[in-house]
């Protein structure tokens, strides 16, 4: 079987979790025996194809995936969405017919299932849940000193992993913190600079920003094992990779109660309202008071591996193809 993987135009100008979902079931699925080529359009090669996978439904990603379709290509759609108080601002209408133009949409959970099934008046069947994954490697024990050696962190603090920005929510998580004795350290890239410097400007000199760890580096690994507890405090999150690599390394765990993190995690994490700084703060007290345990370290890197996304991931495809040889479907006309 040959995929070839897109995602809209600009992903990968400051890449944040739903890039790392592309490249990591890349990796996974092709451990499982599926060929995948990046597409370049300056050899899309799609006459090479037997299916696309599409991340994201971002503005943008309707040419392609049209496109695509006139080919005559099955397309898979993995969303990376939930529609929350601020659905407004997405490209509803072209959202929409993304969903009821993909042949399978691949939700991270069933609760993002249900929210696009009901608001896009979309089939049920339409959907297969494939769940986001953390690399085995996060639970591996590395030394908290690395981190702290290599930014000059001094004693207990709280760790935000985010691309920095008002979805992300760090400017709550800042105001949360404030007062509490408590240190923050954000580490990610700066989508919005605005934000940022306000985020810092109200910071003062409790919020220390490290910029962006490589996702593969030790020191990432280092600050989750390290810090006090991790926040995730996000205005959604479908759960959040950061979040799912925080708890695999045993940490503390606050996140939002926006999304799909409650199916994820359980009882083993805080959640919290985003849109609420007492709430915030309330959580980030119930989360320090909390032992540290192994229960959610064991939930994250048995059940959430790539693996087994790639083995979810590969039976929607197959699921894909039968359906399309039972059709009679051939390949598409050339474009061009």
């Amino acid at each position: 079987m040959r995929v070839i993987f897109n995602t809209y135009p600009v992903a990968f100008d400051c890449p944040g979790g739903g890039e790392i979902q592309l490249c990591s079931t890349r990796s996974a699925v092709e451990a499982a025996g599926v060929e995948v080529l990046l597409y370049d359009q300056w050899r899309p090669r799609l006459d090479d194809a037997d299916l696309v996978h599409y991340f994201s439904v971002q503005g943008g990603s309707m040419n392609f995936c049209s496109h695509v379709k006139r080919r005559g290509l099955p397309l898979v759609i993995s969303p990376i969405i939930w529609l929350g108080r601020d659905r407004d601002s997405y490209p509803l209408g072209e959202i929409r017919d993304l969903l009821h133009l993909a042949d399978m949409i691949l939700p991270n959970s069933a609760a993002e299932a249900g929210l696009l099934r009901e608001f896009f008046s979309l089939p049920e069947e339409k959907f297969t849940v494939t769940h986001n994954g953390v690399d085995r490697s996060f639970a591996a024990e590395v030394a908290p000193a690395l981190f702290r050696e290599r930014f000059g962190i001094e004693g207990p603090f709280v760790f935000n992993a985010a691309n920095v920005e008002p979805r992300k929510n760090q400017l709550s998580l800042v105001r949360a913190l404030k007062g509490t004795g408590m240190r923050l350290v954000i580490a990610g890239g700066v989508r919005d600079r605005a934000y940022f410097e306000a985020c810092m400007a109200e910071g003062g000199g409790f919020t220390a920003y490290v910029g962006r760890i490589a996702h593969e580096d030790d020191l990432l690994k280092s600050a989750y094992g390290g810090c006090e507890l991790f926040v995730l405090p996000s205005l959604l999150e479908t759960p959040g990779l950061s979040a799912l690599e925080a708890a695999a390394a045993g940490a503390r765990l606050v996140v939002t109660a926006v999304g799909s993190a409650r199916e994820y995690f359980g009882d083993e994490a805080v959640y919290v309202d985003p849109y609420d700084v007492d709430d915030i703060r309330r959580g980030i007290g119930e989360g320090l008071a909390r032992e540290r345990g192994g229960a959610l370290r064991r939930l994250v890197t048995e059940r959430y591996t790539w693996e087994n996304t790639a083995a979810e991931v590969v039976s929607a495809y197959e699921a894909v193809l039968g359906r399309r040889r039972e059709a009679g479907g051939g390949a598409g006309e050339a474009a061009c």
